[in-house]
């Protein structure tokens, strides 16, 4: 992955928020990025340069119904530079105190219950958004729906959560994800961290959740892909099921408990980050 070349695309917004970045960040799915970072004024996005087309980022922006303004230029980034980019971009992160999220070159750092060591190459997922940082919360405070159980991690990006999983005790821990590139980080990162007997990694979308029931469904994507799919979720699961679901600000709650009700699932608690949420339910009956 990291001899590839890739394209840097710098979005300038104007007026610049944090907010104005996660919205931009979330519309821009038809875009095959595989990673974003924000540097005020910028989002930055990073993508193969044989899947960059200017025409095509260029028609997705003015198809966008936006209340801020953004403009963009592209530069190529030599695949020999990846490896000092993301060196310099990815910091270890520690939730709760409990779990340790770090890269493979972080040496000499403090060990906590849980310490996931992660290949970022470009897949998404390095922890270090707020939807990532609250599953990770979420799957920790259900310790007892974890140990023993069969876990899916549906979008799984790097598998961080499926890994976290495996770590707290999980039987068995599957990942999907629709992109082939975090489906490979996947695994890679299971073996790293020495919990590849435990999980399992596929390349697709909800349609494979139909090969198994599972005790533990965890879905960090974005809100149009969670109300579609959420009745899928609900069929996997076995009875009294935990679903934990983010990827969505929190006034897309009442939306996604809706969906969450006719489908079976009954909601248990939520939390929140700067305006991401992220939301539990278990499966009635």
């Amino acid at each position: 992955m990291n001899s590839q070349e890739y394209i840097e695309v710098s979005m300038k917004i104007e007026p610049f928020s944090e907010e104005n970045a996660e919205i931009l960040m979330a519309e821009l799915d038809e875009i095959p990025f595989e990673s974003f970072t924000v540097e005020e004024p910028f989002l930055k996005g990073y993508i193969p340069r044989e899947n960059y087309s200017a025409q095509m980022l260029k028609l997705e922006l003015s198809g966008l119904d936006l209340n801020f303004d953004v403009d963009f230029n592209a530069t190529l980034i030599p695949a020999s530079n990846w490896n000092a980019l993301w060196e310099e971009q990815f910091t270890p992160i520690v939730v709760d105190g409990k779990c340790t999220v770090k890269a493979t070159f972080h040496k000499g750092l403090k060990r906590t219950r849980f310490n996931i060591t992660i290949d970022p190459k470009m897949a998404f997922g390095t922890g270090h958004h707020q939807t990532t940082y609250m599953m990770c919360r979420a799957l920790m405070k259900n310790e007892d729906s974890v140990k023993g159980r069969v876990v899916m991690d549906m979008g799984c990006g790097t598998a961080i959560l499926a890994i976290l999983a495996a770590k707290m005790g999980a039987a068995h821990t599957y990942g999907i994800d629709i992109d082939a590139v975090a489906a490979i980080s996947a695994f890679d990162n299971a073996r790293l961290n020495k919990v590849s007997r435990h999980v399992e990694t596929y390349c697709g979308d909800a349609s494979l959740l139909q090969m198994g029931k599972y005790d533990v469904l965890l879905a960090n994507i974005n809100r149009n892909i969670l109300l579609e799919d959420i009745p899928t979720y609900s069929r996997s699961l076995k009875r009294n099921g935990l679903l934990i679901v983010s990827g969505f600000y929190t006034e897309d709650l009442p939306m996604i408990s809706g969906v969450a009700a006719e489908a079976g699932l009954d909601f248990t608690g939520s939390d929140s980050m700067d305006n991401w949420c992220c939301a539990q339910y278990r499966k009635i009956g």
